[in-house]
């Protein structure tokens, strides 16, 4: 006699994820890699001095007036710095956090898309309208040579993304909490800076939407307890940089 087994039913895997488990889960290379970079740079920037540290900065700023003289590279090569060193100490590890938590449910490829979604869609609208005000004259023609270099505005886009990683009952006040506190930091800081992570917020959370669309068969699998440590400070980083 012959018995026929049933076909096991199993849950459909993201595409571009690899299901990993025991050690392999510690395998990611986007959060490794960009992490080792990061710290890197902030090594080498520590050991310049303060004019030439800041002639570097400026260099690979993103600001209006690089952008105008066709530096292109800049809005790649500002993700790489954070500007201040002391910073640099609190901002680089929990970043490691969240980068972690996003490749570990998100794949290192979709992780790495949304950040850069949030990096070059905040820092292109933010700099389209400063080129505006400046044009009309509501602001000074110094701000185009302002600073702007950093990890926040990709880091606010994987912090709206995860959206997708809530239940369904906590999503609306995942999404509303992000936007009113990014809100309140425009409305505190007054800076063009504070309103590039509120569009890179929203550009993560439009994301995360667009994840869930998708249909469950896209939905990262749920929080383990080390992956809910992750989320908290990721929680702590977003806030660091929103309002702190």
């Amino acid at each position: 006699m012959v018995v026929m087994a049933a076909p096991s039913k199993q849950t459909p895997v993201e595409p571009g994820v690899v299901a990993r488990s025991g050690w392999r889960r510690l395998f990611l290379p986007a959060t490794y890699g960009y992490g080792g970079l990061l710290i890197m740079v902030t090594v080498v920037l520590a050991v310049l001095g303060d004019s030439t540290q800041a002639r570097v900065i400026m260099h690979f700023s993103t600001n209006l007036h690089n952008l105008m003289r066709g530096h292109i590279t800049t809005l790649f090569s500002s993700a790489f710095l954070i500007g201040d060193t002391d910073t640099s100490l609190i901002v680089i590890p929990l970043l490691i956090c969240l980068l972690a938590l996003a490749e570990l449910k998100f794949g290192s490829g979709r992780s790495i898309r949304i950040f850069l979604a949030g990096h070059l869609g905040a820092t292109l609208l933010v700099a389209s309208g400063l080129w505006i005000a400046v044009s009309e004259h509501w602001m000074p023609l110094s701000i185009t040579h302002a600073e702007d270099v950093g990890i926040s505005y990709g880091a606010m886009a994987l912090i709206g993304a995860f959206l997708v990683l809530m239940p369904e009952r906590w999503r609306p006040t995942w999404a509303i909490t992000w936007i009113a506190v990014a809100v309140a930091g425009v409305a505190m800081g007054h800076t063009f800076t504070n309103v590039g992570h509120l569009i890179s917020v929203s550009i993560g959370l439009l994301m995360g939407c667009w994840l869930i669309r998708r249909g469950k068969s896209l939905m990262p699998s749920r929080l383990m307890r080390f992956e809910m440590v992750l989320l908290v400070t990721a929680i702590l980083l977003g806030y660091t940089i929103l309002v702190g």
